[in-house]
């Protein structure tokens, strides 16, 4: 039997702040047992990389389904976005010019959109200016602060808006090593 094609498995809600724990081996055996293979996962926040033959939105959805569940999670703040190896080597690709490739002077972040339009989700975002730079991609926000100044970011006030349910935040250095590991 093949495995089919590769795809990486973002869980949003998972391990953040003392809630929703999840070891990343109890996430491994779960995916394994809804039948996905060569499952791996990379550090503490719910990233995977599995292989199957379904397309990536029946795997969010199996995943979705049974998650909650199987881990006694917080179903308002888990949610799942499952991309295959060309979406997110064009997150890559599509950064804005420069973007990350100065990691001792800012602070970069992709943040990942579900069911969200980059144009809605930038209203939950009020920038600081010299801090915060924000660019809207397909299906991500790129976010920008500088190091220098990363207390005075305004980054977090996003995350009491109703939309932040809806986007799951991966530091630069992690979306390139999961673009590595796909």
């Amino acid at each position: 039997m093949t495995a089919g094609n590769s795809y990486l498995v973002l869980l949003r809600g998972i391990n953040v702040g003392g809630k929703n724990k999840l070891p990343m081996a109890a996430l491994r055996s779960f995916l394994e047992d809804l039948g996905f293979e060569n499952v791996s996962t990379y550090i503490q926040s719910g990233n995977a990389i599995v292989q199957s033959d379904l397309g990536a939105a029946s795997i969010a959805s199996k995943i979705e389904k049974e998650l909650v569940s199987a881990f006694e999670l917080d179903s308002d703040l888990v949610k799942v976005l499952v991309l295959g190896r060309s979406q997110l080597k064009a997150v890559v690709d599509d950064r804005p010019r420069g973007f990350g490739d100065e990691p001792d002077k800012y602070h970069s972040d992709a943040i990942f959109l579900m069911g969200l339009s980059p144009k809605e989700a930038l209203t939950a975002f009020s920038p600081l200016e010299g801090v915060d730079t924000l660019w809207p991609g397909k299906g991500v926000i790129y976010s920008q602060r500088l190091s220098a100044k990363r207390t005075k970011s305004r980054l977090n006030r996003m995350m009491a808006s109703p939309l932040y349910k809806s986007m799951t935040v991966r530091t630069w250095g992690t979306v390139t090593k999961l673009l590595d590991m796909l």
